[in-house]
């Protein structure tokens, strides 16, 4: 008799966990997948596809606009949100339905139910208080949006109840100042309601290049986003049939939608954890080592759960590779330290490797080359929305550390460059390279001219 029901079992059927089902089943490993939910996760429930399907249905109002500077007249236009709804959530269901496929043409069992830690080997299933066995443990619960404890907040929203509003509010109020945020901004706006933007801080999008930051801000302005920064809220009431939002600075915001996208936290409440003795860090995420094991043996952990690099295809590589190293033998760790990323705001971001300014730290000789334009398409339709471009160059080594591109499919683009920044490419490399013409990309490898600050320009 085997010891153990399962040789793998997956809490959670999200990106990561059920490529690490797959992979570990088609080593011959009996394998099950608790998900209490739905499988796909975020990504695919709740989170980046459909989230990009609203992106390109909050375009086609600028399209409409800009066709005319190439001949073409638009008639009488409108939008309906449920049609969008409703078909959005028809392709929803449809990669659902694959991703159980693809599991159960692996072989791996699928359970519907929550599931918790009992000990080090054994999982109570909530929907029928069974519990299961299996040698290891694999832990892909992903993460939660995180909501702050201020008054009124039971009227605000987040970004899972966002994809399911029954009308497209008049106004909408997004908090926050990341992927998100930005990303639902831009929906919202573009889908014509008139949308407000708040950051805590000075500028949004930390942790991107400054450059990109600044650039970004001023493009959303344009195109008629209510952006403001150092701004809070204090308390959300509700009067009537609107919110009023009283801000840190005693300011009032009325809408009808108050959106938080202020970060998400690991989802480890209630799991079992602690119990076992699986460290947990400051932010209830699950520390792990390089091949994502816990600090029990045979509890192993992936994707934003752990809260390395919390992003779909990181997770996936996770799963991956946890899978690789335990069930096919080879020795596999994930490179957290270069991951290509885009951010479908609009305009859309690409970045890879190192901003400016953490590469100035580490070494204060770099490089910089970098250029604003118009693209050619918006010389015929009239759109003033401008494209960025930027290389970080090690001054030394002449290696390209960083990317940073804004504009018409930056994320397309970010995906082949990242390719060359993970090789290691040099910007002679990148000179060397034929240019495409006529394309925005071709910038990329004709830019010969060094950035110099105002100052240093001056003094030269």
């Amino acid at each position: 008799m085997p010891k153990y029901d399962y040789d793998l079992f997956v809490i959670g059927a999200g990106s990561g966990g059920v490529r690490a089902a797959r992979i570990a089943a088609s080593y011959g490993a009996k394998v099950a997948v608790a998900e209490e939910y739905r499988v796909g996760g975020t990504c695919v429930i709740r989170g980046c596809v459909p989230k990009k399907l609203l992106v390109y249905a909050s375009h086609f109002a600028e399209e409409f606009e800009e066709a005319a500077g190439f001949g073409w007249t638009v008639g009488e236009t409108s939008f309906d949100w449920k049609t969008l709804v409703a078909n959005k959530d028809k392709e929803i269901d449809r990669l659902n339905g694959i991703y159980i496929r693809n599991l159960q043409n692996a072989g791996v069992e699928i359970i519907e139910s929550r599931a918790t830690l009992a000990d080090a080997h054994t999982v109570l299933l909530a929907g029928t208080g069974k519990k299961v066995t299996a040698e290891r443990i694999l832990i892909a619960v992903g993460a939660t949006p995180f909501l702050p404890d201020l008054p009124g907040i039971e009227h605000a929203i987040t970004s899972n109840e966002a994809f399911h509003l029954e009308e497209l509010p008049r106004r909408v109020v997004v908090v926050g100042g990341g992927y998100i945020a930005v990303e639902f901004t831009g929906i919202f706006n573009g889908l014509g309601a008139a949308t407000t933007q708040l950051y805590r801080g000075p500028l949004f999008m930390r942790g991107f290049d400054d450059d990109l930051r600044a650039l970004l801000a001023e493009e959303m302005t344009k195109k008629g986003v209510d952006l403001r920064m150092n701004a809070d809220i204090a308390a959300i009431e509700k009067k009537g049939g609107e919110l009023c939002l009283t801000l840190a600075n005693g300011d009032v915001v009325k809408t009808d939608i108050v959106m938080y996208a202020t970060g998400r936290v690991p989802n480890t409440k209630g799991l079992g954890l602690e119990s076992v003795g699986v460290k947990l860090g400051k932010s209830g995420e699950i520390v792990v080592d390089g091949y994502s094991q816990s600090s029990v043996p045979g509890i192993y952990a992936v994707g934003d759960v752990t809260d390395r690099a919390n992003l779909t295809p990181v997770a996936i590589r996770e799963g991956h590779a946890f899978a690789d190293t335990v069930y096919g033998g080879r020795d596999v760790k994930v490179d957290h330290s270069i991951i290509p990323t885009a951010v479908f705001s609009q305009p859309e971001l690409g970045t890879v490797g190192l901003t400016e300014a953490d590469a100035r730290a580490r070494d204060p000789e770099i490089d910089i080359y970098k250029t604003a334009f118009r693209a050619m398409k918006s010389t015929l339709s009239g759109s003033q929305e401008r494209s960025f471009m930027k290389l970080v160059v090690d001054a030394k080594t002449d290696k390209v550390l960083g990317v940073h591109l804004m504009g018409p499919a930056s994320g397309e683009l970010i995906q082949a460059i990242g390719i060359a920044v993970t090789m290691g490419a040099t910007k002679a490399q990148f000179d060397a390279t034929i240019a495409v013409h006529p394309t925005a990309a071709e910038e990329l490898v004709t830019l010969r001219d060094k950035w110099q600050p105002p100052a240093q320009q001056a003094a030269d």
